[in-house]
């Protein structure tokens, strides 16, 4: 079985890899948009009030990190901060008329490339199966499942 792990493991991270750097290319090919900067606009488009902290959540990366990527964002000119009136520390983040436009553009072909690599090899039925599914954290987030067991006690092998 260990065997089988790994090389279930080493085939799911290198077809991410492969899978993120055709959409990356594409995206910045036809779009001049990376794929870091099209997944937190993502998040922005479809949570209403969202903030820093929401993306980082989402996207399983540190608020440090996502707030710098946040800035690059708005430095180009895709999202923008407002005041949020809940939380004074906190922004809320919203996608600019030109993100909307360009995150609706690159939309279209980040779904076209989702359906050369998935939609000729995995069933339509499949396909609504799994999304259908609930999740725990409430959203698409298979990941949550795949949480690791705890460790063995020692000696205990």
């Amino acid at each position: 079985m260990t065997a089988e792990l790994r090389r279930l493991f080493n085939d799911l991270i290198r077809f991410e890899i492969e899978l993120w750097n055709a959409i990356d290319a594409r995206l910045k090919s036809e779009f001049g948009l990376p794929l870091t900067h099209f997944e937190p606009m993502s998040v922005i488009d479809r949570l209403p009030n969202c903030r820093v902290y929401d993306i980082a959540t989402e996207l399983s990366i540190t608020t440090g990190g996502t707030s710098k990527l946040v800035d690059r964002i708005e430095a180009s000119g895709y999202c923008r901060r407002l005041p949020n009136p809940a939380d004074r520390r906190s922004s809320l983040l919203e996608l600019t008329p030109e993100g909307q436009r360009v995150f609706a553009a690159a939309g279209a072909a980040f779904d076209d490339e989702l359906q050369r690599w998935f939609g000729a090899s995995v069933p339509e039925r499949t396909l609504r199966q799994f999304a259908s599914r609930r999740w725990p954290r409430g959203g698409g987030a298979p990941r949550a499942c795949l949480r690791p067991s705890a460790p063995s006690p020692p000696g205990s092998r």
